[in-house]
């Protein structure tokens, strides 16, 4: 026991006497209930203020019943007197000698300098619950509030931070504190429009603020709900969220009421540890009473529905107090073994204010003096001397937590997250699953340990939906609705093209380049590189086919150079037979370069190459005709074309015709070359590799020019077709150019329709068609005769015919 100043009547001063003497004690226990301001203001005894208290607060709830208590608040007068007890008891605090408030209406540090809230800031505590709707996705909830200043002050808060996190309201109740019992129609018109919003509301999640009575309000309620057998539709699918100030305590009077409808109840709970010796404390706790002080003796006969002998009251025999009930025997609605969080609160207080006196006694025990030889003249203090040592008070209490406050004062700590798991008897326990704490980074407060709570048992989804409509899934977005808040929509299928990879998205995004939509437009996928590669089996094929044909076209000229002093080489200008074949073998061969990914040197040969050695093919087959026909008019005696007979004018047709497609292809490589390019626009799935053309007006007039050449060469030799000689090949290059021609007819528009390595294979595909259509029509028929039929390939054969 610490040691005692002694006054100048030999009469002792403790901890619990100086409480009178310190006003500002009023301001840190202010909000515990009205008791404290008596209790400060004209010391009163205390416990018997606590049961005036307790039972002003039930006749104000249920004004019908007067005699009625919430028994459940008489642990924080205990706690109160169990924090005084152990300061009395330890030599370390005051040697020889509240309640914080969540009230929004005291808030200006400039008019209230000296409140100080032994609880974490209000704020806190909406930002917790805004993360907790997030957390678990609830986005159409409700609110219940006592029609009082405090529950305006929740909603006009809340509602807007509700509202920016994409959360609505589905409806809101302002509880009245004053229920009239005994008045049937006033009761029955309540219920009536509670029970309303709780059975035709889709939300399954409702937050609940308000002190002890909302509770009893809530449970009256739905007990009467119960009763009108519409509970099943109320019960299923609600999780009820409450607030710090809210505490699961009904009056005694409501001993019937079933509170199971709150099981699996989600509460934030001011931070609490066990506190040592507190509940042996509770153990040992037995009930006295004097004449000056009844409150024990009515606590105790409330709480256990018993009566102690009074002779002026005789009691009941069957109902007599035996003083040996244990309270741990008492359901936690009416009573809690376990420190709450509000008593650890003014546990808190009590030990504030004893460390800042003790900080404040000790500065001046140096400088005591007596004062009219009464009492130390340093046990004078004003509340505002006190207020510098609470600014600054920094400890570790009995359970561990160390107690300081902020510039704001207000206690720096976080909320516990508490699931409720109610048991038959309706009493209950609280398991910690979560905290939200206040020195965590902004949106990172609040931490859920989801695999410890325990939800209601009549809820089919564990954890439940609260939405105004389903989630649209992946693949949809949402399509507001006219006339209705922000959180009901419908659900549209994203348009072609675009995807939503997460649910409820506001609207369908376009992938990033190199990315398209699956199927079922809810991701990205990379897009596939469209070239013609070849490892692809038709690129092997065209390959395989242009080897072949550009062998084939070296043997057909090995064949001409081996006979090439017979006389069907010689006919027709075996010159241009060998141009016209080492051209045919390279535009083979020039068809392997669209193989492949482009890259600098492929796109600047693929068409010039193409464009330059189908020139000197079709110019060579173009000589031969215009040869042919040369020849003939020749022949004639005294024809001006006499003169024009020669290889000269073979090879000028060729050389100046070739010349024109090479200075084309000279401009286009130096104006505006072809180059790599990635077309993302033309394939949803596949990104194209393709050479840009660069300037389309010289590919085109590549493609013109040769296309050009080619009709020309049909004319001419359209007209030599029947022109009388053995070995005119003009039927044979009619042939030849109505394939080349037909060809390159059909490849322009299959050409134009066609993307990607389709348009790659159809170019190739072309240039083989028509380079084969000209080797076979031309040079087949001279390599039959040569190999097969050499009699044929005789002058005196030639003689004969052409006579």
């Amino acid at each position: 026991m610490a040691s005692e100043y002694e006054k100048g009547d030999s009469t002792t001063v403790s901890f619990t006497d100086l409480l009178p003497y310190n006003p500002l004690s009023l301001l840190l226990i202010v909000d515990l209930t009205s008791w404290i301001h008596a209790l400060v203001i004209s010391r009163i005894d205390y416990c018997n203020l606590l049961f005036m208290s307790l039972t002003l607060k039930s006749n104000q709830l249920f004004n019908s019943r007067e005699d009625s208590m919430t028994t459940k608040f008489y642990q924080h007068i205990l706690a109160l007197a169990f924090a005084i007890e152990e300061i009395n008891q330890n030599p370390n605090i005051l040697p020889n000698i509240s309640y914080g408030s969540f009230k929004s209406t005291v808030r200006d540090s400039s008019q209230f300098s000296s409140f100080y809230r032994i609880v974490p800031s209000e704020a806190l505590q909406y930002v917790g619950i805004v993360q907790l709707l997030l957390h678990f996705r609830w986005k159409w909830v409700g609110l219940v509030t006592l029609d009082d200043e405090g529950g305006e002050y929740f909603l006009h808060t809340l509602e807007p931070m509700l509202s920016k996190s994409g959360i609505c309201v589905a409806f809101t109740e302002r509880a009245s504190r004053i229920i009239h019992l005994d008045n049937a129609d006033e009761m029955m018109n309540m219920i009536g429009i509670n029970a309303e919003v709780f059975l035709q509301s889709k939300a399954n999640v409702i937050v609940v603020y308000g002190e002890a009575e909302i509770i009893m309000l809530l449970g009256n309620t739905l007990w009467v709900i119960r009763y009108s057998q519409q509970l099943e539709s109320t019960s299923k699918g609600k999780v009820w969220v409450t607030t710090t100030q809210t505490d699961f305590a009904i009056a005694t009077f409501q001993k019937g009421f079933d509170i199971q409808i709150f099981h699996g109840a989600i509460s934030f709970t001011i931070h609490s540890n066990a506190v040592l010796g507190f509940q042996r404390f509770l153990q040992i706790k037995k009930p006295y009473w004097t004449k000056e002080n009844s409150f024990n003796k009515d606590f105790w006969e409330e709480i256990f529905d018993c009566e102690y002998p009074d002779s002026l009251n005789p009691t009941n025999p069957d109902k007599t107090c035996t003083g040996d009930e244990k309270l741990e025997s008492v359901p936690a609605t009416f009573f809690e073994m376990s420190m709450t969080g509000h008593s650890y609160s003014i546990y808190n207080a009590v030990y504030a204010i004893a460390h800042s006196l003790h900080v404040l006694y000790s500065f001046r025990a140096k400088h005591a003096a007596v004062e009219d030889g009464d009492r130390p003249a340093f046990l004078t203090i004003e509340p505002w001397q006190l207020h510098a040592f609470l600014q600054r008070i920094s400890f570790n209490n009995g359970a561990g937590d160390e107690i300081m406050f902020n510039d704001h004062g207000e206690l720096v700590a976080g909320f516990d997250i508490t699931n409720l798991i109610i048991f038959p008897n309706n009493s209950y326990i609280r398991v910690k699953v979560g905290e939200l704490e206040a020195r965590s980074l902004p949106g990172k407060e609040l931490t859920i340990h989801e695999d410890r709570i325990e939800w209601h048992r009549d809820l089919s989804q564990k954890p439940p939906f609260s939405l105004c409509n389903d989630f649209c899934y992946p693949g949809y977005s949402k399509k507001m609705k006219e006339e209705e808040q922000f959180c009901c929509y419908d659900c549209a299928p994203c348009p072609e093209g675009k995807m939503s990879n997460q649910e409820d998205m506001d609207y369908c995004v376009t992938c990033p380049e190199g990315h398209y939509p699956n199927k079922v437009q809810d991701q990205c996928i990379p897009r596939i590189p469209n070239f013609l590669s070849f490892a692809d089996t038709l690129s092997i094929i065209l390959a395989l086919i242009a080897i072949f044909f550009s062998l084939m076209t070296a043997v057909v000229l090995a064949i001409f150079i081996k006979y090439k002093d017979t006389p069907i080489v010689k006919a027709n200008n075996q010159i241009l037979s060998y141009i016209l074949l080492v051209s045919l073998f390279l535009c083979f061969l020039c068809s392997l370069l669209f193989i492949g990914k482009p890259n600098q040197v492929t796109c600047h040969l693929r068409q010039t190459a193409f464009g330059i050695i189908f020139s000197v093919a079709v110019s060579s087959v173009l000589a031969k005709t215009i040869t042919v026909v040369v020849a003939f008019m020749a022949s004639k005696p005294g024809n001006i074309f006499q003169k024009w007979v020669g290889k000269w004018l073979a090879h000028s047709i060729v050389i100046s015709c070739s010349l024109v497609q090479i200075g084309i292809c000279a401009l286009w490589l130096g104006a505006s070359p072809p180059f790599p390019d990635l077309d993302m626009h033309s394939l949803t799935a596949e990104i194209i590799v393709q050479c840009n053309e660069g300037s389309i007006i010289l590919f085109y007039c590549v493609l013109g020019y040769l296309g050009f050449l080619a009709v020309v060469c049909f004319i001419v030799a359209f007209l030599a077709r029947k022109l009388p000689d053995s070995f005119n090949e003009a039927k044979f290059i009619t042939f030849s150019m109505l394939v080349f021609c037909s060809v390159w007819l059909s490849f322009f528009p299959t050409y134009l329709s066609t993307r990607g390595k389709d348009m790659v294979i159809v170019e190739i595909f072309s240039i083989l068609t028509s380079s084969a259509g000209l080797l076979g029509c031309i040079f087949l028929p001279k390599c039959y005769v040569i190999i097969v039929r050499p009699v044929m390939n005789k002058r005196e054969q030639f003689i004969r015919k052409h006579i």
